[in-house]
C-alpha cells in the first residue's frame, strides 16, 4: 500500500492569517507538522498543498515537498483532490491537519491500518468523550457509529439525545467526539470532490455528511491520542509548553 500524506496549508486563515509560518521555538508550524508526519511507518511520501508562495518558500527552505494549488478550493479535501490527480501511483491519501504541530505519527498509522480492510474507502478518527462540555459545545463534533465501526452520523448537536436516558444508561454509554483527520483511497477521494453539496452539509457545516448522503461509508477508528491544534494566536502558548 503506497500512501501519500498531504498537508493542506492556507495562508489566509480568517482567524489567524499566516499561521502555517508562525515560529514555534525556532521552527515554523508547517515544518513541525511535516517533520512529525515523517515519523509515520506507513506514509510513503509527504507533500504540502498550499495557495501561497510564502509557504512554498518556507517548505523548500527545509527541503520539503510542496505544490502550489488553486485559491478557489472550499475545503482541505478539495485541495487534496487536486494534488491526488498529480500522483497517479498512490493507493491511499491521508489529509494531515496543518495546524497540529505536535502531530503524533502513531495516530496517523492507526488510521492508515484501517485500509488493510479492502472494504474501507474512507476512514477518520474518534475519541471516547462523555463530557457534558463536549456534548453542548457546537465546535466539538460528535459522532455515532454502527456495529462495523462505520459512522451513522456526525453532528454539532448532542448525539445521541440523552434527555430520556436512565442513570445506568448514561454510565454505560461510550460516546465519541470526532478528530478531523481523514484518509481516503485515491479513487474515492477523486469521486468525493465531484459530489454536489447537500442540505445536511450546509445545515451542520460538516462536509463528511455530503459523502454519507451519497452512500459512502466512513470507518471510524478509535484513538486515545489527541494533540492540540492552533486555531487562533491564543492557542500558541499551550503548544509551546509541550514542545
Amino acid at each position: 500500500m503506497k500512501v501519500l500524506g498531504i498537508i493542506p496549508a492556507r495562508y489566509g486563515s480568517s482567524r489567524f492569517p499566516g499561521k502555517p509560518l508562525v515560529d514555534l521555538k525556532g521552527k515554523s508550524m508547517i515544518r513541525r507538522v511535516y517533520e512529525g508526519a515523517e515519523n509515520s511507518q506507513l506514509i510513503s511520501s509527504i507533500v504540502v498543498a498550499t495557495d501561497d508562495h510564502r509557504i512554498v518558500d518556507e517548505v523548500k527552505a527545509f527541503n520539503g515537498n510542496v505544490l502550489m494549488t488553486s485559491q478557489s478550493h472550499q475545503s482541505g479535501t478539495d485541495r487534496c483532490g487536486e494534488v491526488a490527480l498529480k500522483y497517479t501511483d498512490i493507493d491511499v491519501v491521508i489529509n494531515i491537519q496543518g495546524d497540529e504541530p505536535l502531530v503524533d505519527s502513531r495516530q496517523l498509522d492507526s488510521l492508515l491500518e484501517a485500509f488493510h480492510d479492502e472494504s474501507v474507502n474512507i476512514a477518520t478518527l474518534g475519541i471516547h468523550d462523555n463530557s457534558e462540555e463536549t456534548s453542548t459545545n457546537s465546535n466539538r463534533i460528535k459522532l455515532v457509529k454502527d456495529v462495523n465501526g462505520d459512522a451513522i452520523y456526525f453532528s454539532r448537536s448532542p448525539i445521541p439525545n440523552k434527555i430520556r436516558a436512565s442513570e445506568s444508561a448514561l454510565q454505560e454509554a461510550k460516546l465519541f467526539r470526532h478528530i478531523g483527520v481523514y484518509a481516503f483511497r485515491r479513487d474515492t477521494l477523486l469521486r468525493l470532490t465531484k459530489l454536489p453539496i447537500t442540505s445536511l452539509e450546509v445545515l451542520e457545516s460538516l462536509e463528511q455528511l455530503r459523502w454519507m448522503y451519497h452512500g459512502f461509508k466512513v470507518r471510524v477508528i478509535e484513538t486515545g491520542i489527541e494533540t492540540p491544534n492552533i486555531d487562533v494566536p491564543e492557542d500558541i502558548d499551550k503548544v509551546l509548553r509541550l514542545i
